[in-house]
């Protein structure tokens, strides 16, 4: 199973176009040691031709111009690209589709909510009808014990989607009345060697039913935006808690990091990363830290194998 990383950063990137947070401005006047980031996406492939593309962030055409396998080689109009998979219905995962339109109908995968947030509050599904068929939609089953599905395209892997305590989009008809189904985390099997990866780019709390799959991983990929639970209050750039915007703090009680570390098998690696977390600086005593724990930050073009 190959696992690539089109987009390592939370929304608006990194730097973010109108921010001179420490980390941004830092990035631009070349005193900070850091990588440029795009919106957080992954791609997955048993074969590495037809990819499963987890998110469709804004950043979606300079993300697949720098990955040659999304790229047309066997037609004249053609991509890697075998199906869509959204995590949840926020801005920065799902605006990219709009972008994808010259290549319609795409087969997108779904939860019920998240279908409901994108024919309503964003109603891009409706507006991409006029494209050539626009979305040929099929729902994610979130039921417990009943959460598995195969995307025809690439038979090899098995999905298995868990539901994340999470808010809908501010635009969601239920904005203020949580469903299951509003966010997920996902189980990604290799049938063949049995390797598995969690992706939980959006984790507000590790739940009871989430550890099992984190513990019997090989790969963990998740929620990394913030290193602690006010950094938006304290650089200034916001007035929102993390856990109001539905993101676990990488540091405190019960942060990402304390539950990271009870976990012995699988790899660890941080994607999601919003432009303020001091762990961007590579050269700062946050980043020291991380790593200290044998956790990753992912970047973009970062390529896993299982």
């Amino acid at each position: 199973m190959k696992i690539q990383v089109l987009g390592s950063a939370a929304g608006g990137g990194f730097p973010q176009w109108n921010c001179n947070c420490r980390n941004c401005k830092g990035f631009r006047d070349g005193t900070l040691n850091a990588k440029s980031r795009t919106q957080s996406s992954i791609a997955v492939s048993a074969n590495g031709e037809d990819w499963i593309l987890f998110n469709t962030s804004p950043d979606i055409r300079a993300q697949l111009e720098s990955f040659a396998p999304m790229q047309p080689a066997r037609r004249i109009r053609d991509t890697g690209i075998a199906a869509i998979v959204f995590m949840d219905s926020q801005i920065d995962h799902t605006t990219g589709l709009l972008m994808l339109r010259e290549g319609c109908p795409h087969k997108v995968w779904s939860t019920e909510m998240v279908r409901q947030d994108l024919t309503s509050g964003f109603p891009i599904f409706n507006m991409l009808d006029s494209w050539n068929g626009g979305i040929h939609w099929n729902e994610i089953p979130i039921e417990p014990g009943n959460s598995s599905f195969v995307v025809p395209e690439v038979p090899e892997l098995k999905l298995t989607a868990v539901a994340l305590s999470s808010s809908a989009p501010p635009y969601s008809p239920h904005r203020n009345d949580p469903h299951p189904g509003d966010n997920i985390g996902i189980l990604i099997e290799d049938t063949r060697s049995g390797k598995t990866v969690f992706y939980a780019p959006g984790l507000g709390q590790i739940e009871p039913h989430l550890k099992p799959y984190m513990k019997d991983a090989d790969c963990v990929m998740v929620d990394g935006t913030i290193w602690s639970d006010d950094e938006l209050i304290t650089s200034g750039v916001g007035d929102k808690l993390g856990v109001t915007m539905g993101h676990l703090a990488m540091t405190g009680e019960n942060g990402m990091i304390e539950f990271l570390d009870t976990l012995e098998k699988p790899r660890k690696v941080l994607i999601h990363i919003n432009n303020t977390n001091p762990i961007l600086d590579e050269d700062s005593p946050e980043r020291a830290e991380v790593e200290s724990h044998g956790i990753e930050v992912s970047y973009d073009g970062m390529s896993i194998e299982l």
